[in-house]
């Protein structure tokens, strides 16, 4: 690309398009999180998977990180949430999206086991959400400094945020391409606990149903960007991605995520949509919202440096996000048995396993040898996800090999009874049980202590 062309595709992507859309996304984003502050808080789960447990998971090359004392911890979660409230109103924008994002992104490498999809896309998008200028318009930012109020935004913004969104739905159909789930697993296991589900539960546990959620989930992953990007589909296929995003809210626990992904479904939509579906009621008046008319273009005062630092940032963020999804197919086996690449690539629903474990401790010079409760150090929600994840399973075994010799002079060998069945399959072992994982350090290479899936 010559430097005139590269010059041409850079103003392009700052081309100004109406901000009304990202006003609307930046309260909606701003609320979502601030709803989800207030769970927080209500719930107890700051004390409880923070401040209560003894031992935390941490994440591969994150193994420093450490929670907050009690106090400081629900300090921290008050900032987010009053962080939150500011997104939402526009003040101090961007201070407060990074705060929230590092906050959050700090809460979220204190506990592996607390991993979830939507945890990490808050993490994304508050990411882009600071370099997006979601408060030059209808925010307190505006009324403070006049200055930056535009009525347009740089159209690389609306952009970034529809690839973000798709490379979600889309990395999630591509992982539903395996035959568990083409076959209704686990899907149907989940589906017949919810019987119970007005209307239509009864037919829950009916194979062709089972099977239309699986298949209906498939294609809505793989299709629906490519309908909502298409304008003649776009209000059908945003009506379906708000029924498919409402019946995962009420039939699942997923916390945010449905509502999240509906309010930035909605970037999909025309950049003026809000004040032209505004505009078609009469009793209303859009004095004081965003004018359809984009004439004001203040990205004209951005030097071309600055354009294309930002453009690299972005070009690179992208490039991660669509190249970790697939770095599962670096490691040998099934991905849902040995858990390598799993994380950070949208393989959602896919796994549900029934575990059996135990850990053995032995005294190297004396021989003896015995069992360990892990209740004793675990809580019951730790538990359930370790005893499917083999990186964790390996984490509470040097952290037993810690306690049991902190001042490494009586060696010990620890070593794991791990029995697993991975949707519906009969129990097999998911670890080597005659591997003393004292001897076994967390990589990012293969794990050959991983007993292989026998289907």
């Amino acid at each position: 690309m010559n430097s005139i062309s590269s010059l041409r595709f850079t103003n392009n992507l700052f081309a100004p398009v109406s901000i009304a859309w990202l006003i609307i996304f930046r309260i909606a984003f701003g609320g979502i999180l601030l709803w989800e502050v207030f769970r927080y808080f209500t719930k107890n789960w700051i004390y409880r998977y923070w401040i209560e447990p003894k031992f935390h998971f941490k994440y591969f090359g994150f193994e420093w990180v450490e929670p907050l004392p009690g106090p400081q911890m629900h300090l921290l979660w008050f900032m987010l949430g009053m962080a939150s409230m500011c997104i939402m109103l526009g003040l101090f924008y961007r201070i407060s999206v990074f705060i929230f994002l590092f906050g959050f992104t700090y809460c979220f490498l204190l506990e592996q086991a607390r991993y979830l999809n939507h945890f990490y896309f808050v993490i994304l998008v508050c990411f882009l959400m600071v370099l997006v200028p979601a408060h030059h318009a209808f925010s307190l930012d505006s009324l403070r400094k006049p200055k930056i109020k535009s009525n347009t935004c740089p159209i690389w913004s609306l952009y970034v945020l529809r690839v973000q969104l798709g490379i979600v739905y889309c990395y999630a159909g591509l992982s539903k391409l395996n035959y568990d789930w083409l076959h209704g697993k686990p899907f149907g296991y989940w589906l017949s606990k919810r019987t119970d589900f007005p209307i239509i539960g009864n037919y829950f546990t009916e194979e062709w149903v089972i099977l239309s959620f699986c298949y209906g989930g498939l294609l809505f992953d793989l299709l629906i960007v490519f309908f909502l990007l298409y304008k003649r589909t776009r209000v059908i296929a945003f009506i379906v991605a708000v029924l498919f995003h409402l019946t995962n809210a009420f039939l699942f626990k997923i916390g945010i995520f449905p509502w999240f992904a509906m309010a930035m479904t909605t970037i999909f939509f025309a950049p003026n949509w809000p004040v032209d579906l505004i505009q078609k009621f009469s009793f209303f008046k859009t004095d004081g919202l965003p004018d359809s008319s984009v004439s004001d273009n203040p990205n004209q005062y951005i030097s071309t440096i600055k354009k294309k630092i930002l453009l690299t940032v972005l070009v690179c963020f992208i490039a991660i996000q669509l190249l970790v999804p697939f770095r599962h197919f670096l490691y040998p086996g099934n991905v849902s048995w040995t858990e390598e690449g799993h994380l950070f690539s949208w393989h959602m629903k896919l796994r549900s396993k029934s575990t059996d474990i135990r850990f053995y401790i032995k005294d190297v010079a004396s021989g003896r040898e015995w069992f360990v409760d892990t209740k004793k150090y675990l809580k019951s929600w730790q538990s359930r996800k370790m005893g499917a994840r083999p990186e964790l399973i390996l984490q509470f075994a040097h952290y037993l090999q810690k306690i049991k010799n902190p001042q490494n002079d009586s060696p010990v060998e620890v070593r794991v009874s791990a029995r697993c069945g991975l949707n519906g399959r009969e129990k097999q072992y998911l670890i080597d049980p005659k591997a003393d994982l004292t001897k076994i350090k967390s990589s990012l290479f293969p794990a050959n202590w991983i007993v292989p899936l026998k289907d």
